[in-house]
């Protein structure tokens, strides 16, 4: 029989490297073929035919090399001290034949490798890649993400952005993230805020650009008491988007901190950023600087050290696209909807007992929410339960979907284990700094004012029934409950040491 290639390579191992190498080629194209006329895309199919099995067809092409250099060196007996190159003689049908496949294997594999890099990258910067393959560690992010204002941006977008540099640096995070999923090593939940995240001056102002923000945005919110009648409120605010814009006349407003017209830094005492205990604000026009401390902080800070961060998007937006909705506010929109009927008896303060209770997997929560729900009304509402059995069925329904969108038990994730610093309410938010607790050395203090980033134009409480002033009403807490909002928090009453329940609905 006639050997078309050199006898060196007709040996054991390099056969068996040929044997890798074509199977793995062969399960490639397979694979290849298969997620081009697939309709649903399987999250692991590009792993496995970009990553995984290009490692086998290159173990196996050097297989083959090893062992045409080893038979080739047993036949020969190659004295290395007297080794001279090998001669290629074209005229020689078994070299001419071994030259140009070689030289048309080594094109092909280098096209074949470069597009197969091409893919690899490609899937491993799709939004499939990032949500779907470690998808317990993941399926929080990526379900809040799904639901999100940002569904429609790419993850990498954000986590990554343009450049060489940060795309290297994401995957040799990735590295680290792969061990620790593979060896159980991961934390729950996965802590926050992410280390070394590019400026977002980099990232979201390729959309957002903070020159624009100088109108004033309108916001309605309606909200209901945990009262037997879900006795409803609700309010409209005049939100002071913009600031810093010189141009526009328009100086001041929440966007004031946006680095245009000011540079602002800061340190905090904690890893999550929540209690900050020194603030510079630096004009950029006259280069003067303001420094504000903490009342009873005593640390120094140097200039130029680590700890000092420039405040930029992610410190109040630090929740982008993965946000988590703390149940009172989320029901209140279903309620003002329709979806879930304020008819029924304390169906706020029972559907927040509901989410907020403790279970060890949705498939538990699902099942208790019906049952909390279902029980409630037949043991203290039976003709309601009977009469509005379908109304029931439908809030039961809303809240199934409410939870599996914002609270995972297996990750131990829910709006109670990461802050959301965009307003006061749960979190202290914007009274990190506007608590009226910061004060410089010539007694100028951060502003708690609240009207200097929000107009109240209307509300209605069950109290003071509707009232409405375009100069601006002071804020009435619906309920009867009086408080100071500038010596106490939302976050005191509002936030995650607290459950708001009734202790009516908690005797039933």
């Amino acid at each position: 029989m006639r050997k078309i290639f050199p006898v060196s390579l007709y040996n054991p191992i390099s056969v068996a490297g040929a044997l890798l190498a074509g199977i793995s080629f062969g399960l490639i194209i397979f694979l290849m073929i298969i997620e081009t006329f697939s309709a649903v895309h399987k999250p692991y199919m590009g792993i496995i035919a970009f990553v995984i099995l290009p490692v086998f067809l290159i173990a196996g092409l050097l297989i083959i090399a090893y062992g045409w250099y080893r038979e080739h060196k047993r036949s020969k007996q190659i004295d290395f001290k007297a080794r001279k190159f090998p001669k290629i003689d074209l005229n020689d049908p078994k070299q001419l034949s071994a030259a140009v496949f070689f030289s048309v294997g080594t094109i092909f594999l280098l096209l074949f490798s470069a597009f197969g890099s091409f893919k690899a990258y490609e899937y491993t910067d799709s939004d499939e890649f990032c949500g779907t393959v470690c998808h317990t560690v993941m399926e929080p992010e990526y379900t809040a993400y799904l639901n999100s204002p940002h569904s429609k941006v790419g993850c990498v977008k954000c986590h990554i952005g343009e450049g060489a540099g940060w795309f290297v640096r994401a995957k040799i995070s990735g590295s680290y993230q792969l061990y620790s999923v593979t060896f159980n090593k991961y934390s729950r939940p996965i802590p926050t805020p992410i280390e070394n995240l590019r400026p977002a001056q980099e990232t979201c102002e390729q959309c957002h650009w903070p020159k624009h923000f100088f109108s004033e945005k309108k916001v309605d919110l309606d909200y209901y008491l945990s009262d037997e009648k879900n006795t409803k409120s609700s309010l409209t605010l005049l939100m002071r988007v913009g600031g810093g814009n010189n141009e526009l006349g328009n100086r001041n407003g929440i966007h004031w901190h946006m680095n245009i017209a000011n540079d602002i830094y800061y340190t905090s005492t904690d890893h999550t950023r929540q209690t900050i205990d020194w603030v510079k604000a630096v004009n950029k026009e006259t280069g003067k600087e303001t420094i504000y401390k903490l009342k009873g902080s005593t640390k120094k800070v140097v200039e130029g050290s680590e700890e000092i961060r420039k405040m930029d998007c992610i410190d109040c937006h630090n929740r982008p696209a993965h946000i988590y909705n703390e149940p009172s506010r989320i029901i209140n929109i279903s309620m003002s909807r329709g979806i879930i009927d304020s008819t029924l008896p304390y169906i706020k303060s029972v559907a927040t007992q509901a989410l907020d209770g403790t279970y060890e997997t949705k498939d538990e929560a699902q099942s208790k929410i019906s049952s909390k729900i279902t029980n409630f009304y037949k043991n203290n509402y039976p003709d309601i339960a009977k009469k509005n059995g379908q109304k029931i069925a439908t809030a039961i329904k809303e809240l199934q979907k409410i939870y599996s969108r914002n609270y995972f038990p297996e990750m131990r994730v829910s709006w109670r284990h990461y802050p959301n610093n965009l307003g006061h309410m749960n979190y202290d938010g914007c009274f990190r700094c506007h608590d009226g607790n910061h004060v410089s050395d010539d007694g100028k203090v951060i502003t708690n004012d609240c009207n200097s980033c929000h107009v109240l134009l209307a509300q209605t409480t069950p109290q003071k029934g509707k009232q409405l002033s375009m100069e601006g009403l002071e804020f009435s807490h619906p309920g009867e409950i009086e408080v100071s909002f500038k010596t106490q928090k939302c976050s005191a009453c509002h936030g995650v040491g607290n459950k708001t329940l009734e202790k009516k609905v908690a005797q039933r």
